[in-house]
């Protein structure tokens, strides 16, 4: 008897580490129970016009995956916002990001009326 729960005991151990991530859906929005793994290095090359995407790691539903960054043309009176994971008291959210109308660095001032749109350390 003590074999059977030894060995039921070490099959439980052996499986927990294996076990996927938790996830769960509240309509568009994913919250993943596990941080996702730390952003990929991409080299980006300065291209007049069009601005960087930066890749982000997405939730497929089992697991995360790789998105490769990519140019997006440039929007006048749009600022591109990127994807980014936020902890929460449930896990971690994605913000999908994209193109954005207004302000860039928060202090309620228009970008088209902002002498500098892009202090973020501003009171």
């Amino acid at each position: 008897m003590k074999r059977i729960l030894c060995a039921a005991a070490a099959a439980l151990i052996s499986t927990a580490a294996f076990v996927p991530a938790q996830a769960f859906a509240k309509g568009d929005v994913v919250v993943v129970r596990t941080a996702p793994p730390a952003p990929r290095h991409e080299v980006v090359h300065a291209r007049r016009g069009y601005e960087w995407a930066p890749g982000y790691w997405n939730w497929n539903g089992h697991r995360y995956v790789w998105v490769k960054g990519h140019y997006e043309k440039v929007r006048k009176g749009y600022v591109y916002q990127r994807p980014e994971w936020r902890q929460g008291d449930r896990g971690w959210t994605l913000v999908r990001g994209g193109w954005h109308r207004g302000d860039r660095d928060g202090d309620g001032v228009p970008n088209r009326a902002d002498a500098r749109p892009n202090n973020p350390n501003r009171s």
